[in-house]
């Protein structure tokens, strides 16, 4: 075991709370925090860096804790209940806080898994709940990636990370503004479908996702920016009922699963 802390006047313990609760200071540092074992666990099958874990020796022993965590440079130290109390979200996370390095989210390093991928974008979104909802979509289709257009949100946001049950780590997630992303799409021959109440969209299930295609999704109170209405085919998913639209996980997941059945014909 590396180190102890059992003080919340800890200069390193005040640091790591700055780095849950604020953004800035993030990006300034370079680092996030993880909380769980399953979010660890899945961080670490996809090869983020872990700096340091720090454990509660009530909910889970130093030496589980390193048949998990195999890498030698990862610091590990115990603390006090007072010090979990504090860092931790929730009561369920095995007694574990990890501080990890972000991955790139640059467009230009993103490569994909297959010849004929299959892309998710959502354009500004900003609620945490809605993100974490994306990501385990995504992750439950197995599609090629992410992107996020106009991002309004810190990617490593604890509640994006709690609220996609680490799918924020397995998936392919790229970054830019719509323009960027648009050019980067048209470069790959990827055709665009937008998800948009408008007087020429199609029904979805007549569209042929089986070529190399991304689903564009926008915000349930603002939509698509006109870019993106421009460039895409329009397409809806119809209302039988009072309201004319859905939460965008829900339609996001219906598009995306409409894709992976044609796909799987």
């Amino acid at each position: 075991m590396d180190f102890k802390f059992t003080s919340l006047q800890n200069p390193v313990v005040k640091k790591i709370i700055q780095l849950k609760s604020k953004s800035k200071i993030r990006k300034k540092e370079g680092y996030f925090i993880i909380e769980g074992l399953r979010e660890l666990n899945l961080a670490i099958q996809s090869d983020y860096v872990i700096d340091t874990i720090l454990f509660y020796p009530e909910l889970i022993s130093y030496e589980n804790l390193r048949k998990i965590v195999k890498n030698s440079t990862t610091k590990i130290g115990e603390i006090s209940k007072p010090v979990f109390e504090k860092l931790a979200y929730r009561n369920t996370t095995e007694g574990i806080i990890a501080i990890a390095k972000p991955k790139s989210t640059a467009i230009k390093e993103v490569c994909f898994k297959s010849e004929n991928p299959l892309i998710l974008v959502a354009e500004a979104p900003e609620k945490p709940g809605n993100i974490g909802a994306l990501l385990r979509t995504a992750d439950a289709a197995n599609i090629d990636a992410v992107f996020i257009a106009n991002p309004k949100t810190d990617l490593y946001n604890p509640n994006i990370i709690r609220s996609s049950v680490g799918c924020v780590f397995t998936n392919t997630i790229a970054m830019g503004s719509t323009q960027e992303i648009i050019d980067f799409l048209f470069k790959n021959n990827i055709q665009l479908f937008a998800a948009a109440l408008h007087l020429y969209s199609e029904i979805y299930t007549k569209q042929n996702f089986t070529k190399a295609s991304a689903i564009i999704v926008g915000t349930e109170a603002t939509g698509l920016s006109d870019l993106w209405m421009e460039n895409c085919k329009k397409i809806i998913i119809p209302m039988e009922g009072k309201i004319d639209s859905l939460n965008v996980s829900v339609s996001a997941a219906i598009l995306i699963f409409e894709a992976k059945r044609q796909r799987s014909i």
